[in-house]
């Protein structure tokens, strides 16, 4: 298939961490590309409709936040009180437009929430139980929190529980010794035919995560970013990193200041600048041609792309 004038292309993540092929099983990794697969095709169906990227981005996040395989949505992590908190950002970039929520615990798509935040607010940011009121005020739907639980997800806590005992300290998966937890965060980079790039994140956050941490996820410029003017970035990995390097900025940034490729800067800041922080994690992007990248610095990112061609991929091991 040939590249269109106006180029569309869209690309996912479902999460970077450490993880061997050998502690998948083969249901779970179909379902991991299946998911993958269904939440690209929801979103290009409507970039291929001459849809906006928005809509792009915001349907295929649903999917995945409702496909309990992901640490998004249904099938989050639990914190180190054994609950489920949500995050989520999105950003539009035409007008630099941004919405995120954080901490939210019976909002059934943050992503939404997040998107209405954005459009029907003059602020960017809610958290906690001030999200959740907006988004019941804005007709979004709500569910009991042990909607978010799956017995998956339950076990990991506990486990984690077990070693935190057997260590006699807090140990949360931000130490990197539980890699499986660590293996979820999800992300979409849309490019519409009009030229406009989008991007959103969502995430359940680290498992055993303390004192409501919020990470990068739902923070504008450090897990998500977005700008016509070079290109879209969602984040997955250790959020402290990524905040604190300010990553899907950094790279859009660089591409104004600097003139680098997306391509270039991505792999610098993913191999390098994180890398030798002691970052793990990885990051999807679209510039404004439709040229997609995909970088991570641990052992698998599971993710997928319908680029300007209208190729299809999905994947999770390098």
């Amino acid at each position: 298939m040939t590249a269109q004038a106006d180029p569309i292309a869209i690309v996912v993540h479902g999460g970077a961490g450490r993880i061997e092929r050998a502690s998948l099983t083969s249901d779970v990794d179909r379902r991991y590309h299946e998911t993958l697969e269904q939440a690209l095709r929801a979103g290009h169906e409507i970039l291929k409709r001459n849809g906006s990227a928005l809509d792009a981005v915001e349907a295929a996040i649903v999917v995945m936040e409702d496909a309990p395989v992901f640490n998004a949505g249904k099938g989050s992590v639990f914190t180190a009180e054994g609950k489920n908190e949500l995050d989520s950002s999105i950003m539009n970039g035409e007008a630099l437009q941004a919405g995120a929520v954080g901490g939210v615990t019976a909002v059934k798509n943050p992503i939404r929430a997040a998107r209405a935040v954005m459009e029907k607010s003059k602020h960017v940011l809610f958290t906690n139980r001030g999200a959740e009121e907006f988004a019941a005020d804005n007709g979004l739907e709500l569910v009991k929190p042990e909607y978010f639980r799956t017995e998956r997800r339950w076990k990991q806590f506990l486990n984690l529980r077990e070693k935190e005992a057997a260590n006699a300290k807090p140990q949360a998966a931000t130490e990197l010794n539980h890699p499986e937890d660590y293996f979820g965060t999800v992300g979409c980079v849309a490019l519409d035919a009009k030229g406009n790039i989008v991007a959103g994140t969502s995430t359940g956050g680290m498992t055993g995560k303390r004192f409501g941490r919020i990470g990068d996820s739902p923070i504008i410029g450090a897990g998500t970013y977005a700008d016509n003017r070079t290109a879209g970035i969602s984040c997955t990995g250790h959020g402290e990193y990524f905040i604190r390097h300010a990553v899907a900025h950094d790279i859009c940034a660089r591409i104004t200041y600097k003139k680098e490729s997306l391509k270039d800067v991505a792999r610098d800041v993913v191999q390098t600048v994180l890398k030798q922080a002691g970052g793990n994690g990885g990051i999807i992007g679209i510039d404004t041609k439709g040229n997609v990248v995909m970088e991570f610095n641990t052992s698998a990112m599971s993710r997928g792309f319908i680029d300007r061609e209208g190729t299809i991929e999905t994947a999770i091991f390098k």
